[in-house]
C-alpha cells in the first residue's frame, strides 16, 4: 500500500512504496519524464525486486497547468508538495508579462528551500572546453530564499520607485543614484538567519563527506554589509559551533596579526594534521577565474542566491553542460525538498525525440539518496557512465565525442534499462 514520507525527529521516514509528487515540465519535459521515471523505476526493481517500490503522481504547474485550469501553479500542486514532502519536476517555462515571476523561485520561496544543492562532477567521455575535467569535483551549497531573488523591485518610473528613490535621498541622505528620474530599483536582503543556515547545512556536508575545504563566495569587498556580512556570519559560525571539526582562514588571518606568521602557519598546519576540515573565502569574480585555473582547490562551496547561479551554470560548463548537470532544492529543518531538471524548457527540440534526460536522471538518482535508497541512484550513475565512456549518448553530446553515437531519447532510454 502506498504512503506518505513523513518527518520525525529531524528523520525522513521513508515507507517501502511511497508517494512522491511529479511535475511533467514544458517543452521536453514530457520526453524526459517519461524516460526517467522509466529508468527510475527500472532502478528500483533492479535494486529491491518487489520490496520497494515508487508511487508517482502527477501534479500541475507550468504551460500545462495553465491550458488545463487557467493557473500556472495551482494550489492544489503547491499543497501535495507540502504534503508528501518529496517531489520532482522538469523543466517549466515561466509567464511572460505579469503574474508569477518564477514558478520555480514560487516553489523556494513557499516550501522555504533555503538550499539549492548543486553538485558538480565529470563523466568520462563527455567532451568538455576545458584540458582537466576530472579535476572539477565540487558541492555547491546556494541560499535560496534571499538575496536578489526575494524579488523586491520596482520598475523605472512608476509611483512605488518614485516614491522609494524620494525616501533614500530624503530620509537616508542617499546621493549616489545618478540617474534617479529613470532608475528601477531592487533591494538585497540577506539576513544573519538565513545565511547561517544554509552555511551549517553545507558543514554538516563537508563533514559527513570528510571534504578538505569549505569555501565561501562572496563579493564583501564591495557588498560589505550583505556579502561581506555572509562572510563574518559563516566564520562565526563555524568557529563557534564547530571549532573541534573546522579550522578557519579568518583565524589563521587574526592569529598572523596577533602572533605572526610562523604561529599562524604551525595553527594551520596542526589542523590538517588533525584532519580538520578547512574554511576559506573567496571573493566572486576571483573564484570564477580560479575554478578554471585550479579546480582541483575547491570542495565544497557555500554561497549566496545570484553568485550561486552564475557559479553552477560555469561548472557546469567545465564538465560537459547543464544537460548533466543536477540539482536539489531542500529544507534540512522540514525535509522538504524538490529535485529538478537544471535546464531550460527547449521548446526548439520538444517532440522530436532528442532531449537529454540525464539532468533529470542524476537528480532522481539525488533524489533517492535523500531518501536513503542509495543502491538506487549508483545504479543510475553507474549506467550512465558505462554509456558515456562508450560514446553513446543524445546529440547534445555525442557530436561532440570522438566516435559518438547519437541515441533519440527513446534509445537512450533502453540502454540505460539495459546498462543497470
Amino acid at each position: 500500500m502506498s504512503e506518505k514520507i513523513t518527518f520525525k525527529n529531524n528523520q525522513l521516514q521513508v515507507p517501502a512504496n511511497p508517494i512522491i509528487p511529479f511535475i511533467e515540465g514544458d517543452g521536453v519535459g514530457k520526453e524526459i519524464w517519461q524516460s526517467a521515471q522509466t529508468i527510475f523505476d527500472k532502478a528500483v526493481e533492479k535494486a529491491y525486486g518487489n520490496k520497494r517500490k515508487v508511487d508517482w503522481k502527477q501534479v500541475l504547474a507550468g504551460g500545462k497547468a495553465f491550458d488545463q485550469t487557467g493557473s500556472w501553479m495551482p494550489d492544489e500542486t503547491m499543497d501535495a508538495f507540502k504534503t508528501y514532502l518529496i517531489g520532482i519536476k522538469g523543466p517549466l517555462m515561466t509567464p511572460v508579462g505579469g503574474g508569477i515571476r518564477s514558478l520555480n523561485v514560487a516553489l523556494r520561496q513557499e516550501l522555504d528551500l533555503f538550499v539549492c544543492l548543486r553538485p558538480v562532477r565529470w563523466f568520462k567521455g563527455v567532451e568538455t572546453p576545458v584540458k582537466h575535467p576530472e579535476k572539477v569535483n565540487m558541492t555547491i551549497f546556494r541560499e535560496n530564499t534571499e538575496d536578489i531573488y526575494a524579488g523586491i523591485e520596482w520598475m523605472e518610473g512608476t509611483d512605488e520607485a518614485k516614491k522609494l528613490y524620494k525616501f533614500l535621498h530624503e530620509e537616508m541622505g542617499v546621493t549616489k543614484v545618478r540617474f534617479p528620474e529613470t532608475s528601477s530599483f531592487g533591494i538585497k536582503p540577506v539576513s544573519i538567519e538565513g545565511s547561517e543556515r544554509l552555511v551549517r547545512a553545507a558543514i554538516e556536508y563537508a563533514i559527513a563527506q570528510k571534504a578538505p575545504s569549505i569555501t565561501l563566495v562572496h563579493k564583501g569587498n564591495i557588498m560589505k554589509f550583505t556579502e561581506g556580512g555572509f562572510k563574518q556570519w559563516a566564520y562565526a559560525l563555524a568557529e563557534r559551533d564547530f571549532s573541534d571539526k573546522l579550522f578557519t582562514m579568518n583565524q589563521y588571518e587574526k592569529l598572523k596579526k596577533s602572533e605572526g606568521s610562523e604561529a599562524a602557519d604551525k595553527a594551520l598546519q596542526a589542523a590538517k594534521d588533525a584532519q580538520k576540515i578547512i574554511v576559506k573565502d573567496v571573493i566572486t569574480d576571483a573564484f570564477l577565474q580560479n575554478t578554471l585555473l585550479k579546480p582541483e582547490d575547491y570542495s565544497v562551496i557555500a554561497t549566496l542566491n545570484l553568485n550561486g547561479d552564475y557559479i553552477s551554470d560555469q561548472l557546469a560548463a567545465m564538465v560537459g553542460g547543464i544537460g548533466i548537470a543536477p540539482g536539489a532544492n531542500i529544507n534540512y529543518a522540514t525535509g522538504h525538498a524538490i529535485f529538478e531538471a537544471t535546464h531550460g524548457t527547449a521548446p526548439d527540440i520538444a517532440g522530436k525525440n532528442q532531449a537529454n534526460p540525464s539532468s533529470l536522471l542524476l537528480s532522481g538518482a539525488m533524489l533517492f539518496d535523500y531518501l536513503g535508497w542509495f543502491e538506487v541512484g549508483q545504479l543510475i550513475i553507474k549506467a550512465m557512465e558505462s554509456l558515456f565512456q562508450k560514446g553513446k549518448a543524445t546529440v547534445d553530446l555525442a557530436r561532440f565525442m570522438p566516435d559518438g553515437q547519437t541515441l533519440t531519447t527513446s534509445q537512450f532510454t533502453e540502454e540505460m534499462v539495459a546498462h543497470l
